[in-house]
């Protein structure tokens, strides 16, 4: 079941995989085969060819791609999807969906206080 994203970001999504980009699209997520896991990023391209590539440049296997029609993408769950979404820069999706709670900085928080330095 997924919950969390609204039809902008879906359409703006879908959008950017038609056109053959690689498209990343997080929201939490329920599935009672990984308990633990609360969110999923759909990383989706329409050009199977740079997906497979995609996935090799993380060492991801690409037989997990789900072929759907008009949007195949790959699921990112669990540490490799933080991991790989700070690599790909997709800090809106990391302080939405996947933030450490309590006041801990993270990667990110020191990135922009450097930023905000000079």
């Amino acid at each position: 079941m997924a919950f969390g994203l609204t039809r902008e970001k879906l359409t703006d999504w879908k959008n950017k995989v038609n056109r053959g980009e690689i498209a990343f699209l997080t929201h939490y997520w329920l599935d009672p085969r990984f308990p633990d896991v609360r969110t999923v990023t759909k990383v989706g391209c329409s050009d199977i060819q740079r997906l497979m590539a995609w996935c090799g440049q993380y060492g991801l296997p690409s037989k997990y791609i789900h072929h759907r029609e008009s949007f195949p993408h790959f699921d990112l769950i669990g540490p490799k999807q933080k991991e790989i979404l700070q690599m790909e820069g997709q800090w809106e999706q990391i302080d939405r969906f996947l933030k450490e709670k309590g006041g801990k900085k993270d990667d990110h928080d020191e990135a922009l206080d450097i930023k905000s330095m000079g």
